[in-house]
C-alpha cells in the first residue's frame, strides 16, 4: 500500500514537472513575444537609443532567444529591473528571461529557485574614483563614502573587502545605475563599486572619461549570466543551447558574413549540427531545425556581439580578457553541439 501511495506521489510529481516544462515556451509561442528583463539602462550592455529601440550585449541575448524560438528578433518585451525587483519580475512570471548583469551564485541558484543557464560575460567587483581625489588603490579609501546599488551582490563584497583590510566606509545606498552615476558626478560618494564592466561602460558616458581611474583592484568573482525559473527544463535548455550557440559559433569560425555559405555544408560536422544541416538537434529542442542560424543572424556570434558593444573599439572599450575563448587563453568554452 505504501509503495503505491509513493509511486502514485512520483507519478504526480512528474505529472506536474510536464506541465511546467512546457509552461513557458508554450506562454511566449502563445503571446508572440519574448518578455526579458533587462537593466534600467547601462550602455553597451542594455539601453534604448535615441528611437526607444534598446540595444546592447545583453539585449543581443534577448534578441537572440527570440529568433531561435518565433523567428522574429523585434518580438521582445524589454522590461526594465534594478537589483531589488529582478528577481521579483523572474518568479511572478512576468518575465520569461533575466539577461541583465546579474551574477551567479549559490543562493540565486538554490534558495530564490532560480537557473543560470550560461555565463556570458566573466566579471569582478571595482571601485572608480574621480582621478582628483589622488587615490591608486582601493585600500587607500578608508572612511570614503561609497556608491552601492542595494540588492545586490556588491554590498556583501564590499563589506568584506574593507573589514579584510581594517578599513572604514560609508555607504550611500543607490537603486539604479543611472542614480549611482549622478550621486557620483555630484559629489555625493568619493566612489562608485560595481561590476568592472559597469564602471567602464558608466565612464564611458561622463562628459570627460578621463577625468576618473577604475582602481587595479578586483575584489570579487562576479560571473554574469542569463536565468530562468526553476522546474521549466525545456525552457531552460532553449536559454541555455540559444548562448551555447553564439559561443560556440565563434570559436568554430561561424560568422555572420559567412554563415550563409557554411550552412550550405561544410566538412566539420559540428558545424553542420549547429547550424542544422546534418542531424536533429533543433528537434530535440522542440525548434525547428535551423533555430541557431536564426539567433546568429540577429547580431553575429559571441565575438562579433562582444566587439559592437562593448569591446576596445566601442566607447566602453573593453579588453576580452578571461571572455576570450578558451583557445584564446580565456574562460569562454561551450559544451559539443552533438
Amino acid at each position: 500500500m505504501k509503495k503505491s501511495v509513493f509511486l502514485g506521489a512520483l507519478t504526480l510529481a512528474s505529472l506536474g514537472a510536464g506541465v511546467a516544462a512546457a509552461g513557458t515556451l508554450d506562454d511566449v509561442k502563445a503571446r508572440g513575444k519574448l518578455n526579458c528583463g533587462v537593466t534600467t539602462g547601462l550602455v553597451g550592455f542594455a539601453a534604448p537609443d535615441a528611437n526607444g529601440v534598446w540595444e546592447g550585449f545583453d539585449v543581443a541575448v534577448c534578441r537572440a532567444v527570440a529568433a531561435a524560438v518565433l523567428d522574429d528578433p523585434e518580438a521582445v518585451e524589454f522590461v526594465p529591473t534594478t537589483g531589488k525587483t529582478r528577481f521579483t519580475a523572474l518568479a511572478s512570471g512576468e518575465i520569461d528571461l533575466l539577461a541583465r548583469n546579474t551574477t551567479w551564485t549559490f543562493s540565486r541558484d538554490v534558495d530564490l529557485k532560480f537557473e543560470f543557464v550560461g555565463i556570458n560575460y566573466y566579471d569582478g567587483q571595482g571601485f572608480i574614483v574621480p582621478k582628483e581625489l589622488g587615490v591608486s588603490s582601493a585600500k587607500e579609501l578608508d572612511g570614503a563614502t561609497v556608491c552601492i546599488q542595494t540588492g545586490t551582490t556588491t554590498e556583501l563584497n564590499l563589506a568584506d573587502f574593507f573589514r579584510a583590510n581594517n578599513i572604514s566606509y560609508e555607504p550611500v545606498p543607490i537603486e539604479t545605475n543611472a542614480e549611482g552615476q549622478q550621486q557620483y558626478l555630484a559629489g555625493a560618494c568619493d566612489t562608485y563599486t560595481t561590476d568592472a564592466s559597469g564602471l567602464a561602460a558608466t565612464r564611458a558616458t561622463f562628459e570627460n572619461p578621463a577625468d576618473h581611474a577604475i582602481l587595479p583592484e578586483i575584489i570579487s568573482k562576479e560571473p554574469l549570466g542569463p536565468l530562468v525559473r526553476h522546474g521549466d527544463n525545456e525552457w531552460a535548455d532553449i536559454a541555455r543551447w540559444t548562448l551555447n550557440a553564439l559561443i560556440a559559433a565563434e570559436e568554430l569560425g561561424v560568422t555572420s558574413a559567412n554563415m550563409a555559405e557554411m550552412a550550405a555544408g561544410t566538412n566539420n560536422p559540428e558545424v553542420n549540427r549547429l547550424l542544422g544541416t546534418e542531424g536533429n538537434l533543433g528537434e530535440m529542442l522542440g525548434l525547428p531545425a535551423d533555430w541557431a542560424q536564426k539567433a546568429l543572424a540577429v547580431s553575429g556570434n559571441y565575438g562579433e556581439i562582444f566587439e559592437a558593444n562593448i569591446g576596445e573599439s566601442s566607447p566602453v572599450g573593453l579588453a576580452r580578457g578571461l571572455n576570450a575563448q578558451w583557445t584564446d587563453g580565456g574562460l569562454l568554452y561551450s559544451p559539443p553541439f552533438r
